[in-house]
């Protein structure tokens, strides 16, 4: 019997998940086919060389842990250093007499870093860290925590200077999947695993029948084990594409087998519950090979947040290649210019939402093959969209059968060890920021999807976690500084997140990093030379808990005045991007706008050709407001999950089973099912229901911005917030915007300021017919100013602001057309 999983093929086999209870000496022969056994017996002795390194008189607060370079195997793909020393921070190699440490049988020479970057990657650098004093310039309060801020800097600095001199730099030592997990050569395969607490390493697969005596791995001083397999006698590999392979470890807990930690691709074969490893090396003529350029960062980012296993209109997984297909033209006509993809990197459970990562280095094949995923990302570009990859890098699955917890048998390899490293809200794993290792991964890892992937830039999740110790939980912050830079800061993740951002602007400087956080974090977003933490964007989180806040309440209830101060309230040069929903309000438990809006009656009268309720009206009314007023005062950048566009019905249930507890209390799950997993674009789409209103006036929002360019607009000015009339008049760019909130009140003849004098058109309005409004505009109108201040403005123009709509105005110069309200097919 054979069955395909997405791209790779395999022989059924008997389960191996309970291997890991077998002698670490098994012979499994008896379980298990190869596609192909090797012809050649390889020799085990060889030698190595090492600096062993020596102890400057400092220590550091952290217990971090450089390591040495050690040469290693020479192949003609990656580097020949291999390191996992462990030291305290502040230790500097300076003797450089080498020792002999034995290893495989075959030809090594030793290399520096710093010499293999000069070969393989040219004058490829990282620019050198700055002073890091700007930030008291841009934020004299800042002052008063100096002391913080500059042991901070100081901690970054002395780290980048460890890593030149033990790494042969940053740029180098952020390759580590150059070194680690399987590398490819000429004459054959190198596998390297830092495992420390490891007694004994085999490397076991079906090229080998499962045998962990034929393929014992070496280890150094360092904890690295390593094996070399040379090419059959006919040259092909001894590892063949697609095969399934696992590190059996003799640990401190015991014998078990693990996916390695670098693996590239990893497969759940069906009927088994962990994963497999699976070495992924495609002939030359099958690999996916990039056709279109990156497209230019965009100046205002707009980006569709998705998700592609729940991107199908039908209760299924989707693919890469139906994402392809399907929702990227989708996202480029909406008028986005940027996709978000959650769920990249792959994760045993499925309802985790992606964020429960098991194998860092791998894209999910629930949905495809890693070409897969190139392919899609190459079709974005060729549509002139950046892909942002929604990165996990704050916790780890604590899945030990299939992820990274106690891989070497020790709690403390990759995370903290004790309560420290464990997350009791998200039930994961904590790292351990302050672990060289633990840097190299993770540097390498954010580099990974940049470079082999083509990814544009990431959203880096759960980053207020990573910075404090109490990991927000519990903690409302109030905007004291004292909030930020004290002891319940991990200066150690602080510390990691400026390194990889320094790394992925040095390397790519086009390259977007978003960060998710509530905190509020000064110099959050302020480049790490001037002292901040070097992200581009903040998510401006606040602004959905408001809406949701205000929802639960009725609309007389409401402040106008509230609402623009938590849109408005962010910090002054740190870019923010916002949303009104994303897929957290979206999931079971929560409700989207649109839900909490119009609740059942959803369900039966969304007909354009039948009688509307009064919720449903309201519903429309205000669900095209609040993703306006959003857009237009809350940030530099936007976010929209896919399907809150048109408002999207119902919530989003990944399938789940009962699940039984140990008090004998049973959790009810759905019954596996899919049918509130998925997307149902087709609402949208469908003329014949208000759904389709929703997804024209999203869709016309986009176009205007991307024309118009107000997002990143330096002129922003509130003229009016009327809470009696429920009013709301702004200036962003060259635009007028004017929202009216009150249920029931419109106003004919309604002054409001402006600032620049002469003719205004409507550009947008939320009340088109179009949008699934009553028409009580009249689009073509033209309005001229008058003279004399209002409102503190220099002129202004008389409007008709019916009741539960938003307009924008916009001056036209003669005939000029200012935008049309209904944007081109693209």
């Amino acid at each position: 019997m054979v069955y395909t999983m997405l791209g790779v093929r395999f022989t059924h086999l008997p389960s191996i998940k309970n291997s890991s209870l077998s002698s670490f000496n098994d012979d499994r022969r008896g379980n298990a086919v190869s596609f192909s056994l090797r012809k050649d017996s390889r020799a085990s002795s060889g030698k190595i060389y090492a600096r062993k390194p020596s102890s400057d008189s400092e220590s550091s607060s952290l217990a971090t842990t450089p390591s040495d370079k050690l040469g290693g195997h020479q192949s003609d793909d990656s580097s020949s250093a291999v390191t996992g020393h462990v030291e305290p921070l502040e230790t500097v190699s300076q003797d450089t007499t080498t020792q002999v440490v034995e290893t495989d049988g075959h030809d090594h020479t030793s290399a520096s870093m710093s010499e293999s970057f000069v070969q393989e990657v040219g004058q490829r650098r990282i620019p050198p860290p700055g002073d890091g004093k700007k930030i008291y310039e841009i934020d004299p309060m800042l002052k008063s925590h100096n002391g913080h801020l500059d042991y901070r800097y100081g901690r970054y600095i002395k780290l980048r200077e460890q890593i030149d001199k033990n790494e042969g730099g940053l740029e180098a030592f952020s390759r580590g999947y150059e070194i680690f997990g399987f590398t490819r050569s000429a004459t054959g395969i190198t596998y390297r695993e830092w495992a420390p607490g490891a007694k004994a390493a085999s490397l076991i697969g079906d090229f080998n029948n499962w045998n962990s005596k034929a393929d014992v791995m070496t280890r150094n001083e360092f904890g690295v084990w390593e094996i070399f397999l040379p090419n059959n006698a006919d040259g092909s590999p001894a590892i063949p594409h697609g095969s399934r392979v696992k590190i059996r470890m003799d640990t401190p807990t015991g014998i078990k087998d693990s996916i390695p930690a670098w693996i590239k691709y990893s497969v759940q074969p069906p009927g088994e519950i962990p994963y497999n490893g699976v070495y992924y090396d495609p002939a030359e003529q099958d690999k996916y090979v990039f056709k279109h350029p990156r497209p230019r960062k965009p100046t205002s980012l707009r980006i569709y947040e998705s998700h592609v296993g729940m991107s199908s209109t039908e209760p299924m997984i989707n693919t890469y290649a139906n994402f392809r297909d399907d929702v990227l033209p989708r996202i480029k006509k909406l008028g986005y210019n940027a996709v978000q993809i959650m769920a990249i990197q792959e994760h045993s459970y499925y309802a985790s939402f992606g964020y429960h990562v098991t194998n860092f280095f791998a894209p999910s094949s629930r949905f495809g093959t890693p070409d897969d995923l190139k392919s899609l990302i190459d079709k974005a570009h060729e549509l002139g969209l950046v892909v942002l990859m929604d990165i996990v890098h704050s916790h780890a699955s604590k899945n030990t059968l299939d992820g990274l917890n106690m891989f070497d048998g020790t709690d403390g390899q990759y995370f903290h060890s004790g309560e420290r490293g464990y997350h009791w809200m998200w039930d994961s794993r904590l790292f351990n920021y302050g672990s060289w290792e633990v840097l190299r991964y993770l540097l390498s890892n954010a580099r990974w999807w940049l470079e082999e992937y083509k990814f544009d830039g990431f959203r880096f999740d759960g980053v207020t976690s990573m910075m404090y110790t109490h990991h927000g939980l519990q903690v409302e912050f109030t905007g004291n500084y004292s909030e930020y830079f004290g002891y319940s800061t991990d200066v150690d993740a602080v510390v990691y997140l400026m390194l990889v951002n320094d790394m992925i602007h040095g390397l790519y400087p086009e390259a977007i990093v978003v960060g998710e956080d509530v905190s509020g974090m000064p110099a959050f977003c302020i480049p790490v030379q001037d002292g901040g933490v070097g992200f581009d964007y903040r998510l401006h989180m606040a602004a959905a808990d408001k809406w949701i806040e205000l929802l639960k309440k009725r609309d007389e209830d409401w402040q106008v005045g509230d609402i623009v101060f938590t849109l408005t309230n962010r910090r002054w040069g740190e870019k923010c991007v916002v949303y009104a929903e994303s897929h957290d309000q979206a999931l079971v438990g929560d409700k989207t706008i649109a839900f909490w809006l119009m609740d059942k009656d959803m369900y039966d009268f969304m007909a354009v050709d039948g009688r509307a309720t009064p919720r449903v009206d309201r519903g429309i009314a205000l669900h095209k407001m609040i993703r306006l007023i959003t857009m237009g005062l809350g940030g530099e950048g936007y976010l929209n999950f896919m399907g809150n566009e048109f408002g999207h019905p119902e919530w989003i249930d990944f399938p789940r089973t009962d699940q039984h507890l140990p008090d004998g209390r049973v959790i009810p799950g759905n019954n596996a099912s899919y049918d509130k997993c998925r997307r149902r674009f087709d609402l949208g789409d469908a003329e014949y229901l208000r759904y389709h209103g929703l997804q024209e006036f999203d869709r016309a929002m986009q176009h205007l911005e991307e024309k118009y360019g107000f997002m990143t607009s330096e002129h922003l000015y509130i003229s009016r917030k009327d809470e009696g009339d429920r009013v709301i008049v702004f200036e962003r760019g060259s635009l007028v915007f004017v929202f009216n909130f009150h249920w029931t009140n419109s106003y004919s003849d309604y002054r409001i300021g402006c600032s620049v004098p002469g003719k205004y058109k409507i550009v947008l309005d939320s009340d088109g017919s179009l949008f699934g409004g009553f028409s009580r505009l009249d689009d073509s109108a033209e309005f001229f100013t008058s003279d004399g201040r209002y409102d503190d403005r220099p002129c202004s123009l008389m409007v008709y602001a019916p009741c539960r709509t938003a307009v924008v105005y916009a001056a036209v110069d003669g005939d000029e057309d200012s935008i049309s309200l209904v944007p081109e097919d693209v």
